[in-house]
């Protein structure tokens, strides 16, 4: 309810005050210069003149005379200068003695001052009328003409504090004065904010013949009506929150009276002013929402002058053609209409006109505008269409090693492809030729582009963002392995030496080593990382033991040994002592009892042996009763493991089998009864007591005579 209040006593205000009281003063902005002309000394004599005993510590000699108020928050706190400078009158030349400067007096109230009740100021002076003409006054560390006694030391501010500032025209004339600022300190603005005034206000029209000449708008015909508004969008270029009113004074634009709200009558001679100014729409009370700036302009007749220009446009990928936006050639700064044409034939007939100047597409080239005011003025101006420079790119390899888990593919890094040397670029990556050229699905993550051997392609843009494609071919490559490290056999009780061959870049084996070969290598696996440029290749290799030969059975034939083997790797060797060796598998003349033999195979490993039984023969028996030769008797081998004594007749029909249980003996008989007198076959089989229980097999004949 408060700020209601002081807002409502504010607006009133404005309605009974003027510019010349304290409570209606003039915002000052951003250490903006000011010119001002004071009529009077408003509504409010804030100062009273004597004989009303003003104290002398004013500096006001009789007190307010044609005054005017400022008010000004501090943004950055430092030290704060400014100067007032009187106008001479400009019809007198100014080395003409009647062209007497005014006499200025000023002082300044704050921080935070109350209009009704201001006490004393914090600094004040006036202008002393000697030294420097036009008797400037204010504060300064180092004052004109020095030592002037018009000039104060610069104050020293806080950012935040709020001063109220009283210029007072002593000798009353009407030529007024202008205000400029200076010192290390800056005042609140919204004019010097980038996050308020993202882009540069634009005065209308185009610079007068001098730098001080207001800006002139041109016309066909003068005098004319005017719409004053039609000029703001321009001047506030997009910033937001600003307005703008236009004025005929200088002083109705300082203080914003009297804003011109209709087209008015308009001519060549007279000077126009605009005010620019601030609201903050989130904080009414925000100081900043009385910040204002002012600029003059005036009209001249003359045809409207149009400019020719050049646009670019992107060339790209070579395509020879560009697509051109020729609203954006700047022709003419006012408001207009434009048509484009491709020739100047073309604009003079009025035919072929561009009916899309937004997006023409075209080659390099001259097309021509024809410009129309809306006081149907005209003028044509040229647009050179010119390409942008050509993007320059070339073609590049990439190559990367294989993945183990697909060794037909490898992660690539497409940012590393050293495919243009321009700079600054950037690139977007894609897999196909058709994708690039249009621009649609590009590689999601180029620095780990997994692919088979192929290509990809890149758009390379320039700071222009225009672009050129360039190919990127792919290599994958593979796993390159040794093709002389093989796995090796050996005896168990050996040792091998693993060759990877030469021709690689580095070894590393499992064992540590990283030299080529590794030697006293016992049974085992291994593997060898063999490098290949930049690539690695992981290869195993076995060293196995060799599979020993196993005597699977053996046949004895009187006092001949026949040594069947199995498995290991053949030829095998045998002997009866391990030391001499013999290739045939078969002992003669061997004795009776027990006998050894050993056998190797090719590896010559350590011999495998098995004791050999080679039983007493009996070639005949005579079952008689008397005791001498009645039965064939084998228990003594009865320890050999499943021994059994089969006996067979001529034509290989079984007639006796004696094992255990018939004590390994034959006594002739055959289902209980003898045998006929003849030559019989027999056969000793058993099982060795060896860890293969070799079988091993005896056979022979006896003759059998039984006297009846």
């Amino acid at each position: 309810m408060r700020k209601f209040l002081l807002l409502f006593i504010l607006f009133l205000s404005q309605l009974y005050f003027s510019q010349s009281d304290c409570i209606t003063a003039i915002p000052v902005c951003g250490n903006s210069n000011i010119s001002y002309q004071p009529t009077g000394s408003g509504t409010v004599v804030d100062i009273p003149a004597p004989p009303d005993n003003v104290p002398d510590y004013l500096c006001l000699k009789g007190g307010e005379k044609y005054s005017v108020w400022y008010s000004f928050t501090i943004a950055t706190s430092g030290t704060l200068t400014f100067e007032i400078t009187p106008n001479t009158d400009p019809n007198l030349p100014p080395n003409d003695p009647n062209n007497n400067a005014a006499d200025y007096d000023w002082a300044v109230w704050g921080p935070s001052p109350t209009c009704g009740n201001l006490g004393a100021p914090v600094t004040c002076n006036f202008a002393p009328r000697s030294g420097l003409w036009p008797y400037p006054t204010g504060l300064s560390a180092s004052p004109p003409n020095a030592p002037n006694g018009g000039y104060n030391p610069p104050m020293n501010v806080t950012a935040g504090e709020t001063y109220v500032l009283l210029v007072s025209n002593y000798s009353t004339n009407v030529f007024g004065f202008s205000l400029t600022w200076g010192g290390t300190a800056t005042l609140a603005s919204a004019f010097t904010d980038p996050a308020l005034t993202p882009f540069p206000f634009i005065a209308p029209g185009v610079p007068g013949p001098t730098p001080t000449s207001p800006n002139e708008i041109i016309r066909c015909s003068l005098p004319t009506m005017f719409d004053f508004s039609s000029l703001s969008t321009g001047i506030i270029n997009g910033n937001p929150n600003f307005s703008v009113t236009y004025h005929l004074n200088v002083n109705d634009a300082v203080t914003g009276n009297a804003p011109i709200t209709a087209p008015i009558m308009v001519n060549d001679t007279d000077i126009y002013y605009y005010r620019l100014k601030y609201t903050d729409p989130a904080d009414p009370d925000n100081p900043i929402n009385g910040c204002f700036q002012t600029g003059k302009f005036k009209f001249r007749e003359g045809p409207i002058v149009a400019r020719d220009d050049i646009i670019y446009s992107c060339n790209n990928n070579g395509a020879g053609t560009a697509t051109f936006n020729l609203t954006l050639a700047n022709n003419y700064s006012g408001t207009a209409t434009y048509k484009y044409y491709p020739t100047l034939a073309d604009l003079n007939a009025g035919t072929n006109q561009i009916s899309t100047p937004n997006a023409y597409v075209s080659v390099e080239k001259t097309v021509y505008v024809k410009i129309t005011t809306p006081e149907n003025c005209t003028a044509t101006a040229s647009i050179t269409l010119k390409f942008h420079p050509v993007v320059v790119v070339n073609d590049a390899t990439l190559e990367s090693c294989y993945i183990d888990t697909n060794i037909l593919t490898a992660a690539f890094d497409l940012t590393t492809a050293n495919v243009s040397s321009q700079s600054p670029i950037t690139k977007k990556f894609y897999a196909t030729l058709a994708d690039a050229v249009s621009g649609s699905n590009p590689i999601a993550n180029p620095t780990a582009y997994i692919s088979v051997n192929g290509t990809a392609y890149v758009r390379v843009f320039d700071a222009n963002m225009c672009y050129a494609i360039a190919k990127i071919t792919l290599k994958v490559l593979p796993p390159v392995k040794s093709a002389v490290l093989k796995d090796v056999t050996i005896c168990l009780e050996d040792k091998a030496t693993l060759d990877a061959g030469p021709g690689f870049d580095g070894y590393e084996w499992s064992t540590g080593a990283t030299t080529q070969s590794i030697t006293n290598v016992p049974v085992g696996s291994y593997w060898v990382k063999l490098k290949t440029g930049k690539c690695f290749t992981l290869q195993q290799v076995n060293v196995k033991a060799s599979q020993q030969p196993v005597i699977s059975s053996l046949d004895i034939s009187n006092n001949t040994i026949t040594v069947n083997v199995s498995g290991g790797t053949p030829p095998y060797k045998y002997s009866l002592d391990g030391i001499n060796w013999q290739d045939s598998n078969v002992f003669t003349g061997l004795p009776r009892g027990e006998n050894k033999i050993y056998v190797v195979d090719s590896f010559d490993c350590t011999p495998i042996d098995i004791q050999v039984t080679v039983p007493n023969l009996i070639n005949a028996i005579t079952p008689n009763g008397d005791n001498v030769n009645d039965y064939v008797d084998y228990s003594e081998l009865g320890y050999k493991k499943n021994l059994v004594f089969i006996v067979y007749d001529r034509y290989g029909n079984k007639l006796y089998e004696a094992d255990k249980t018939r004590g390994y003996r034959w006594d002739g008989t055959s289902g209980g009864k003898k045998i006929l007198t003849g030559t019989y076959w027999y056969t000793i089989s058993w099982n060795e007591n060896d860890k293969n229980n070799t079988e091993t097999k005896y056979s022979g004949w006896i003759l059998v005579k039984n006297r009846e």
